[in-house]
């Protein structure tokens, strides 16, 4: 029982980090840009310029935008298809569901190749964005001393949806892999015959 309440808990933190790597890819504020009052938002798939008025141009061609934004857009939609594949995998390993209960085997290893997944999609958003906030910070180091670069909200974000995932990969495959590792007992290594006399 103790399992599957992991599984379940487990299952809760991927879809949330599911939501907030969602939010975040489709979020304006990745870099936020300061001169003055005036102030320009960068997102991955529009910017944003804040003064008297607020006016949002979309990326219109994926030619003209840095190569820095298409990279991050990539690997953050890879990380939403891989978030949402194990969440499918998962539900088809999960104690809880009735998908192949007659292959017990087969159940338990579904619900570890699904917690693998989302690892790896958590991996793969923690990482792009820490190499996009890098780029934020060289921005910074570079810029004119009236010019001032911050992370965006949307950074914050994809850094906790992408732990929320590996943390949920790690709930649902955290009981098959205890038992992996776990050493064989004395009985286990003793032939049948003979461990019914110990």
């Amino acid at each position: 029982m103790a399992s599957s309440g992991l599984q379940i808990f487990g299952f809760l933190l991927a879809l949330s980090g599911l939501s907030a790597t969602i939010a975040a890819t489709f979020m304006v504020e990745w870099k936020k840009e300061s001169e003055g009052k005036h102030k320009i938002y960068e997102g991955l798939w529009m910017g944003c310029s804040v003064g008297e008025k607020t006016i949002c141009d979309p990326h219109k061609s994926i030619f003209k935008v840095s190569e820095h934004i298409q990279v991050t857009r990539s690997v953050m939609l890879l990380s939403i298809i891989l978030n949402g594949a194990g969440l499918l995998v998962s539900i088809l390993g999960m104690k809880c569901t009735r998908f192949l209960d007659a292959k017990i085997e087969t159940k338990a290893r579904t619900a570890v190749t699904g917690g693998i997944i989302l690892i790896m999609a958590g991996l793969l958003s923690v990482s792009i964005t820490s190499w996009y906030a890098s780029g934020v910070v060289y921005s910074y180091k570079k810029a004119h001393h009236l010019n001032s670069y911050e992370f965006g909200k949307a950074v914050f974000v994809s850094w906790a949806g992408g732990l929320l995932s590996i943390l949920g990969g790690l709930f649902l495959s955290y009981r098959r892999c205890r038992c992996c590792c776990q050493a064989p007992t004395s009985n286990q290594l003793l032939p049948t015959s003979l461990s019914n006399y110990v």
